[in-house]
């Protein structure tokens, strides 16, 4: 009964969504109709069953199901990447598998299906040639540094580079001939992090000398880029850190700067937020930076080697200090990729610290019971 009802239910174009996709509603609702519970064990009966129902397909010469793959692997991509979805399916041997997304592309990886018995050349006209037939739009190509002898015939067939990271090129094909090349660009913003550190005991702030500045004695906040995958707040707490020694707490955001023509022609992003410090013992990187103090208020807003935008962030701290603003952090999980990000917002400080009040007196209450 379970099978029929599958038979009637799914289209050709569904049946990946429908298998694959483990959060996707259509395949809850065919587990509900089908007496299957909503769980994983609910999802491999349901795999079992959609087998059956090739098997059924297949016997009565019907249109071509593909062969599907693990669910669950599927999930994990989901979880690991915004725009893909769904495994490809193999069509035939000759045909390179790749992951579709949700733009109906095509993501080629040579770590999975390197092969080096295959003809390259030969299995990717018979690639295109399908591709095209299944009206699929860009075509990427993720190669390998070991398997780089894959780049000469792909670029002979009209695929470009697209950016480059360690161990890796990705190129890219964008197929339909009567459709606008819609391609997201390479990555071209840097981002990068200064540290308001201040003292407000001393009504002092963090500053430092780079050994490598532009205009040689000149103080600033500390700072630099964010590491690959690092949130702003950890780089600003780990760029002070490293350069100056000291431990420091998150505060408030306080402004943001955005530039053009930075390193390797990117553009440029640089969040200056204000964080406390922990401790006030200064212990310099000496490869880095040539010179690092504590320098009060006055003597900053008015040093000569001080630029004015530098000035500026102080100035924004001490206004938001007297107006009783702060942009906090708050965590938060995407609703299906279960993806942590983080969210700025401004706040009265009055506000977050009644909040903070709340929370921590719900935490002595929770100890007590």
């Amino acid at each position: 009964m379970s099978c029929i009802f599958c038979i009637n239910f799914i289209k050709p174009k569904n049946y990946r969504i429908l298998y694959n996709n483990s959060l996707n509603d259509t395949s809850t609702t065919i587990r509900t109709l089908a007496g299957l519970p909503n769980n994983k064990r609910g999802l491999r009966k349901l795999q079992t069953i959609l087998h059956t129902v090739q098997s059924l397909w297949s016997s009565l010469s019907l249109p071509f199901i593909p062969q599907p793959t693990s669910p669950f692997t599927t999930e994990q991509r989901l979880l690991s990447d915004f725009h893909r979805l769904e495994d490809v399916m193999e069509t035939s041997s000759g045909v390179f598998k790749g992951i579709l997304d949700r733009f109906q592309g095509i993501t080629v990886e040579s770590e999975h299906e390197y092969n080096a018995t295959d003809d390259f050349p030969e299995k990717l006209t018979r690639s295109l040639d399908y591709w095209q037939r299944n009206r699929n739009r860009a075509i990427w190509f993720k190669v390998s540094e070991k398997h780089s002898n894959w780049i000469p015939a792909l670029t002979k067939n009209g695929f470009q580079f697209h950016h480059a990271r360690n161990g890796y090129l990705t190129l890219v094909r964008w197929l339909p001939e009567n459709e606008y090349k819609n391609l997201p660009p390479c990555a071209h913003t840097m981002v990068g992090v200064g540290g308001l550190v201040v003292n407000k005991e001393r009504k002092e702030i963090l500053v430092v000398s780079d050994r490598y500045a532009l205009i040689p004695n000149s103080w600033k906040l500390p700072g630099g880029f964010t590491e690959p995958k690092e949130n702003l707040v950890e780089s600003g707490i780990r760029e002070v850190h490293e350069e100056t020694g000291i431990e420091t707490e998150y505060e408030t955001m306080l402004s943001i700067r955005h530039s053009h023509g930075g390193l390797f022609d990117t553009s440029d992003l640089y969040f200056v937020m204000a964080l406390t410090p922990k401790n006030f013992n200064i212990k310099r990187d000496e490869r880095e930076i040539s010179k690092a103090k504590w320098m009060p208020f006055e003597e900053y807003l008015n040093h000569p080697n001080v630029h004015e935008t530098n000035r500026h962030f102080l100035r924004i701290y001490l206004d938001y200090q007297k107006l009783g603003l702060c942009f906090v952090l708050k965590k938060a999980k995407h609703q299906i990729l279960k993806k942590e990000y983080c969210l700025y917002f401004m706040k009265s400080m009055l506000e977050e610290s009644d909040e903070e009040e709340v929370v921590k007196e719900d935490t002595k209450n929770c100890d007590k019971k």
